[in-house]
């Protein structure tokens, strides 16, 4: 067991790469940073799906949520995992491996799953501690301070000011404070992983423990978290081996959540299943990826089926409810994002610039098309150009593809039944927030909750 090496994932949660290695200014990510010229750090990472369950599921099975019907966020928690589905975790214990999962620091309680399936026995237990004495461990360390509520950093408070909004955000205060708070949470995050690198060294096992540093899906902001746009797909992705990785090397290879799981396997010397779909992306038998392709259906109460395929250049995505408005009510967004009340109001003031008014549109195109080198904000629709009509039937093929293989359970319309329940429940649940946060009137029209926004996080 003494050649076999340790592995470890640190998750960052609803975490675009806002880090400061990856150009992200203001923000301090001092750990990150320096495990990255330590490793290699990867810039075209994305994961299968824009919420968490799915997209968990799919990096532990290294398969694709909806190949086996894990894509209905949160829809699936009780039924058993299909038997001849089998995780990242069996293939390391059957190795010998001791694995675990654990929040972090301190390392003293069950770490974040939240699969979009039931299976006992995920994990061995909680830390590599808990090992017999030279076993190898696969570890993951689920950090979860960049999820909302959003962990305040005072220890290195960020000026809302100095922050750099994307242009289809408002520049509004109430937006650049939630921003802000946003990276002084990534703050956080880097420190917690500092103390987990640390550990290492302070054990004497960084050198013969592999780590990768991901995250389950991007930023949780109105045009990210649940859309298939780069804020909601795209994840840091760092990996370090010391003498096995080379160190200080940026790569623009293609990266698939479903990759992290084969690439694991394959550095630490174990056959990678070929039940598994995605690619190995590092060691000797890396090969390179094309294309990526990501995928959101119903997220808690609210119904979408988006489908899309990303190359380095290109992004299509095909909508498959072209009537339902991007905004549809969902409970989280409503309670958790100050701009989802926001936007309308700035809208009716006529506040907006066409590239933020979009979002509020009340239907939506059935294909969009990007040139990402020209756009990287995905804001100029390109799918009417004459000039574009190759690079649009050249990826309308590939995603048709990639449905006909690996769509078969996304393809399936979920049963009425349980839509309206879980809807009834998401507008159950709100009303008994807002009671129970506002009192009763609670404030129903966007001017009166964006009032209260304010009151919360500007004083």
């Amino acid at each position: 067991m003494a050649d076999k090496p340790n592995i470890l994932w640190i998750y960052g949660e609803d975490l675009y790469p806002n880090l400061a290695c990856y150009g992200t200014p203001v923000v301090q990510t001092p750990n990150i940073d320096q495990l990255a010229s330590e490793g290699t750090l990867f810039t075209h990472a994305f994961v299968t799906c824009p919420v968490c369950s799915p997209s968990r599921s799919a990096i532990i099975t290294g398969r694709y949520q909806n190949s086996f019907g894990a894509h209905n966020h949160r829809s699936k928690r009780d039924v058993p995992l299909p038997r001849d589905i089998r995780l990242i975790t069996d293939y390391f214990r059957n190795a010998g491996y001791y694995t675990c999962n654990s929040p972090g620091p301190p390392f003293d309680k069950p770490g974040k799953t939240d699969f979009n399936f039931q299976r006992e026995g995920v994990f061995d237990g909680i830390d590599w501690s808990q090992r017999a004495e030279g076993q190898p461990f696969y570890a993951q360390n689920n950090i979860t301070d960049t999820h909302r509520n959003f962990t305040p950093d005072p220890e290195n408070p960020i000026d809302p000011d100095a922050v750099e909004l994307p242009p289809y955000y408002p520049d509004h205060p109430l937006v650049r404070k939630d921003w802000a708070m946003y990276l002084e949470s990534v703050q956080v995050f880097d420190r917690k992983v500092g103390q987990v690198l640390q550990r290492l060294e302070d054990e004497g096992i960084a050198d013969n423990t592999l780590v990768f540093l991901i995250a389950d899906h991007g930023c949780a902001h109105i045009r990210d978290k649940q859309f298939l746009y780069d804020g909601g797909i795209r994840v840091p992705c760092i990996v370090r081996w010391p003498s096995h990785i080379d160190a200080g090397v940026v790569s623009d290879e293609l990266v698939s959540g479903i990759d992290f799981a084969p690439t694991a396997l394959s550095l630490a010397g174990l056959d990678v299943p070929s039940e598994m779909q995605g690619n190995i992306f590092l060691g000797a038998d890396a090969t390179s990826r094309s294309e990526i392709f990501s995928a959101r259906d119903r997220c808690d109460g609210t119904v979408d089926r988006i489908r899309c395929v990303r190359t380095k250049q290109y992004k299509y995505i095909r909508n498959y409810h072209p009537d339902r408005a991007y905004m549809q009510f969902n409970r989280y967004k409503h309670q958790q994002y100050p701009l989802w009340t926001l936007l309308p109001v700035l809208a009716k003031e006529g506040k907006l610039t066409d590239a933020q008014a979009k979002f509020l549109a009340p239907y939506r195109p059935y294909e969009e098309l990007y040139d990402l080198q020209a756009d990287p904000h995905e804001i100029d629709n390109l799918a009417d150009s004459p000039d574009h009509r190759d690079a649009l039937t050249d990826l309308r093929t590939r995603l048709d593809n990639w449905i006909e293989t690996f769509d078969s359970h996304g393809a399936v319309p979920e049963d009425p039944a349980v839509i309206a329940a879980q809807a009834e429940d998401m507008h159950a649940k709100n009303h008994a927030q807002m009671h129970a946060d506002h009192g009763n009137p609670w404030p129903v029209s966007p001017e009166e909750y964006m009032a209260m926004w304010e009151r919360k996080l500007l004083g």
